[in-house]
């Protein structure tokens, strides 16, 4: 019998569609990526770009790739990602959930939004690995996330990479369009590296607490979506997890592109 395989949680920062197809640190970063890991079973990806009212799993066994974006260059928009869904382990999923006291949907026909398939596109270009993409709550808190993620981390052992993709500091409207590799705003290095420490130190009740007392909270992220996927994976870490840095750079001034391993 094989042995069981363990892996990390994972939170990416999947920063602009054009991380898909363009050279950048972050791009090449993702390009390692899924050789240093395990291979997976199956992915489930918590997307900042996915967002209900209540926990939402999809559950389409052939999801199209979805392009929830304007103004790119055609090139990205005749881009696929043909990765085969998981309706069991979308109903193993909701399953868990119910059974933590958070209730929670499927979605039959579901697609795979750019959080999903822009980085996993990097990651695992061939495309054949089941993946399920989770929904985060808009107007849900960081413990509402945390507790999601700790009700997915038992899937960690049974080869499934549970990932969050969103964007450690994320305010379009701040965003320096003209120049990619402006440095990093004082404001938003403020946020990150309170966030850094925090993480580092495994203080999560600090973190559930990020938007009273990291600075700059509100600058950094004017709506929570694009930070609730780093509760998931947080919490899918389970409650002793180390956490290991993986990447770190920034674009346009103020996007930090951090990424992170619990395990």
């Amino acid at each position: 019998m094989d042995a069981p395989i363990r892996l990390p949680s994972l939170f990416l920062s999947h920063g602009s569609p054009m991380l898909a197809v363009q050279d950048s640190p972050a791009g090449r970063f993702l390009d390692g990526l899924g050789q240093q890991l395990p291979w997976p079973k199956a992915i489930v990806v918590a997307s900042a770009h996915f967002t209900t009212a209540q926990p939402t799993v999809g559950a389409h066994a052939q999801p199209d790739t979805v392009h929830d974006f304007g103004g790119f260059p055609p090139e990205l928009y005749a881009l696929r990602y043909p990765a085969p869904g998981a309706p069991d382990l979308a109903a193993t999923i909701a399953q868990r959930l119910h059974d933590a006291g958070i209730p929670a949907r499927i979605r039959d026909q579901h697609g795979l939004d750019h959080g999903v398939w822009v980085p996993l596109r990097r990651m695992y270009p061939q495309a054949d690995i089941p993946v399920v993409p989770l929904s985060v709550l808009p107007h849900g808190d960081a413990a509402q996330h945390v507790a999601i993620g700790r009700a997915l981390a038992p899937l960690r052992t049974h080869g499934v990479l549970v990932l969050g993709s969103g964007g450690f500091v994320h305010n379009l409207g701040e965003l320096d369009w003209r120049h990619a590799d402006a440095p990093l705003t004082p404001w938003a290095a403020e946020f990150a590296q309170w966030m850094r420490d925090k993480l580092e130190a495994r203080d999560v009740d600090a973190l559930i607490d990020w938007q009273s007392q990291a600075p700059h909270a509100r600058r950094a992220h004017p709506t929570v979506e694009h930070l609730m996927p780093l509760f998931v994976a947080l919490g899918a870490g389970g409650e002793d997890a180390s956490v290991r840095t993986l990447h770190r750079s920034h674009e346009f001034g103020s996007l930090a592109l951090d990424a992170f391993a619990f395990e």
